[in-house]
């Protein structure tokens, strides 16, 4: 353990078989937002992220636990509270007691960019990943995302699945209720403009997809999440002189 504290560029973790972390590093606690090892140990993944990324981790550690099978080189988001554009890059392995039973498992994490060698595909979906962060509003089609990566569609869709573990039109969807989350959390706009801003149709396709993914409603999110102070979207607040 000691030696994973000592490296800026691995998150290293360690669960129970009920998802709570037992131990991690320092960038497993920059990840979660907290400042020691202390502040996380004994809680799970859905105290510091979103529900639907949380969701995926727990399903990923359920797996492990459930099959004895490690999880190897799974190319996902970053962790984050609202999200990341950036790639990791996650092995998870089985830790077993005395009698082999899986007690729990261990992980590390490393972010796409700072690996010298990557698996064949990781570059042009991180490509792809990082713009759709960047244009989350645009209407990007399969065929748009295709020419990023600079493959046909249908390579591209199948790379893009192997490697995230999900349909490119899912991810891009995610990002956008990301987005979403942080306007709301953020600024003042109607609802009605933040739906528009973030890519969607309207109103009403906007609150059922943002319900489907965090599980409540825009309006129930920023109630939530809003501070009363919050400024406008991409402005700072005015010292006092």
């Amino acid at each position: 353990m000691q030696l994973f504290a000592l490296l800026s560029d691995v998150s290293f973790f360690v669960k129970d078989r009920r998802g709570r972390f037992i131990a991690l590093n320092r960038l497993g606690c920059e990840f979660c937002g907290v400042a020691h090892e202390a502040d996380a140990v004994g809680r799970t993944d859905h105290d510091f992220f979103g529900r639907r990324r949380a969701d995926e981790y727990a399903r990923d550690d359920a797996e492990v636990i459930r099959t004895g099978r490690p999880i190897i080189n799974r190319i996902e988001s970053a962790p984050a509270r609202q999200g990341s554009p950036r790639l990791v890059m996650t092995t998870k392995v089985p830790l077993h007691d005395q009698a082999g039973r899986v007690i729990g498992l261990a992980g590390v994490s490393r972010r796409v960019e700072q690996l010298r060698e990557r698996p064949g595909g990781v570059e042009p979906v991180a490509r792809v990943v990082e713009r759709m962060h960047e244009r989350y509003g645009e209407n990007l089609s399969s065929h748009a995302w295709a020419r990023i990566a600079g493959m046909s569609p249908s390579h591209f869709d199948r790379l893009f699945r192997r490697l995230v573990d999900t349909s490119p039109r899912q991810y891009f969807l995610r990002v956008r209720v990301e987005a979403a989350c942080r306007r709301l959390a953020e600024t003042h706009d109607p609802i009605a403009t933040v739906a528009v801003t973030c890519g969607f149709h309207d109103h009403a396709h906007f609150t059922r997809t943002f319900r489907r993914i965090m599980g409540q409603t825009p309006s129930q999110y920023r109630a939530a999440h809003q501070s009363p102070g919050s400024a406008p979207f991409g402005t700072a607040r005015r010292r006092r002189p």
